[in-house]
């Protein structure tokens, strides 16, 4: 599981990040992400500004993914598993959507990994990590 405080857990919050967020594709998921910067949520860190929140993150995977339960709940375990460990290397003050595609039933463990740094790194939200830095 991913930290409680980086969880994106309510329906009004999902709507907020799909109506306003930026959006990237790849072929097997999609990425829908929301910086919140206002006032007294950013603080100054070695002259730059740096959102005090920390980015929180949902998984959306519906029906047309699998019908089966359990396939979808391993796909969302193999990417909270991802997102665990590119964490640390998630820059504060975001909301993001992650949308499972009916694709990504084929997906294994390396390729969520390849397409959620590919989705981060093209909306400029994850810094400093490569896949040989997690070892």
């Amino acid at each position: 599981m991913l930290p409680k405080e980086s969880r994106l857990r309510h329906h009004q919050d999902f709507n907020i990040v799909y109506q306003k967020g930026i959006r990237k594709n790849t072929s097997h998921l999609s990425l829908r992400a929301l910086r919140h910067l206002r006032g007294p949520e950013l603080i100054k860190e070695q002259d730059k500004l740096v959102a005090q929140k920390p980015t929180r993150i949902g998984i959306s995977i519906s029906k047309k993914v699998s019908k089966g339960a359990v396939i979808r709940n391993r796909i969302k375990r193999q990417i909270r598993a991802v997102l665990r460990q590119m964490l640390p290397y998630i820059s504060r003050g975001w909301d993001i959507v992650i949308v499972v595609k009916p694709t990504a039933k084929q997906c294994n463990y390396d390729e969520f990994l390849q397409q959620l740094e590919k989705l981060l790194a093209q909306v400029e939200v994850l810094h400093g990590y490569s896949r040989g830095s997690h070892l």
